[in-house]
């Protein structure tokens, strides 16, 4: 099995040594996502408007690899508080609709760049 680099300038270029996403046989592996424009680099302000950009960032690597959201199977979301769980819920089922993957929040004590969402998924053709 041939594991292949998935870039694409539609979501921020990785922060370290680490892919933005690896496409092992038919399943997809993203790296987390924060929130960042993937143009400026830079956080917006609040919560939501952070988990919107995650995601929105998580469905251009998708879209790259040629993969849909129905093809998620599994999201793990990090919040650097859990107070903020109802507000990032809406927003992360407004991006997947219908759908519903597995998934796992957790709250941690910190994210890169001070970010207050980061979420990562895995899908399979």
């Amino acid at each position: 099995m041939s594991n292949i680099v998935i870039n694409t300038p539609a979501a921020p270029a990785a922060i370290g040594p680490y892919a933005q996403a690896i496409q092992a046989g038919g399943a997809l592996y993203t790296s987390g996502q924060l929130g960042l424009d993937p143009a400026t680099g830079a956080l917006p302000e609040g919560v939501e408007a952070q988990a919107k950009r995650s995601l929105e960032n998580l469905g251009a690597l998708l879209d790259a690899a040629g993969y849909a959201r129905t093809d998620v199977v599994k999201t793990t979301v990090f919040l650097k508080d859990l107070a903020d769980f109802a507000a990032v819920n809406q927003i992360y089922a407004d991006f997947f609709g219908a759908h519903k993957p597995a998934r796992s929040c957790v709250q941690v004590a910190a994210l890169p760049k001070d970010g207050l969402v980061e979420i990562e998924l895995v899908a399979v053709k």
